[in-house]
């Protein structure tokens, strides 16, 4: 397994790899309007051009030879989604395939945002995880992380609740 920082060139292969992850960890939770309303709207090319050339946030792919398995995204200053804190680092998303679920790769992606928001001298970093992501939930747990609040993630129709979770560094 290799990590790589994406550059705009990388721009389909964040696509797909976040089409296929997001859909992997919530489409049997969820309808397939709320899903397919989400997909257009979160992962349109406009949207991830946008993102990966945000100065504020980095994506980081994870690789199985030339495969893409995973990615992680960390946002800081204004492009955090809720608490814009200077001295916070947002791990807005990490994702990996099913298929390697077990084999270390989200932790490898978690570990990067680690170690960039050491980097970056932030306090704590943050992330908001759905309620019902029980598996997501305990990973964070496992790494530190703690639950401090809650809020509403828009999900197509449905309004969700997300826990908020911090870890000081």
């Amino acid at each position: 397994m290799e990590l790589s920082i994406a550059s705009p060139e990388d721009l389909k292969i964040v696509q797909l790899i976040a089409k296929e992850t997001f859909f992997e960890t919530f489409a049997a939770d969820n309808t397939e309007a709320n899903m397919n309303k989400y997909l257009v709207e979160n992962f349109s090319d406009e949207k991830i051009r946008s993102e990966l050339t945000n100065p504020e946030s980095v994506f980081c792919i994870a690789w199985n030879n030339e495969t893409p398995v995973g990615y992680l995204k960390v946002n800081t200053g204004t492009s955090q989604t809720e608490l814009r804190d200077g001295s916070a680092l947002e791990i807005e998303r990490i994702y990996v395939k099913k298929a390697f679920h077990g084999e270390k790769v989200g932790q490898m992606l978690y570990e990067k945002a680690l170690e960039i928001a050491r980097s970056l001298n932030k306090s704590y970093i943050w992330l908001g995880v759905w309620e019902k992501n029980r598996k997501a939930i305990r990973f964070y747990e496992k790494n530190g992380f703690a639950a401090f609040d809650k809020h509403i993630f828009r999900f197509g129709e449905d309004e969700q609740t997300d826990m908020m979770m911090k870890k000081d560094l």
